[in-house]
């Protein structure tokens, strides 16, 4: 593992995605940068739930779920004062306007994109 791959700590993350293969994607990502997967979820009545009862750190939320918007699990994660990321192939106009500001990786991502916007959410010294 490089130098770049090991800045920050040890995270538990959620991954919300409906996409198996960016799924299984992210995990190995994860796994390279040191982190541990937490739980992961396809379906928003799935990230509704391990968003209200999970233990995680940070959690990657696509903005969209087979056509539903990801908002009642970032609602839930605002209130518990969890930390997300956004995926979308949308770019910044994909994400919910109130939420503009949260790191936002745009798809199709690489590893070191994924580390800073882990680091952004959740910085070191939050843990």
């Amino acid at each position: 593992m490089s130098p770049e791959q090991t800045t920050g700590a040890h995270k538990r993350i959620l991954i919300v995605e409906d996409e198996l293969m960016i799924r299984m994607l992210l995990q190995d990502m994860l796994s390279d940068l040191g982190h541990t997967l937490a739980g992961e979820a396809g379906r928003i009545d799935e990230a509704v739930a391990l968003a209200k009862q999970g233990e995680f750190d940070v959690a990657i939320l696509d903005v969209n779920l087979n056509g539903q918007p990801i908002l009642p699990v970032v609602e839930i994660l605002v209130e518990r004062g969890l930390p997300f990321v956004f995926a979308t192939g949308y770019g910044q106009r994909g994400v919910p306007e109130p939420y503009r500001q949260t790191p936002t990786l745009q798809k199709p991502f690489q590893s070191d994109a994924l580390a800073q916007a882990i680091e952004a959410a959740a910085p070191r010294a939050a843990f």
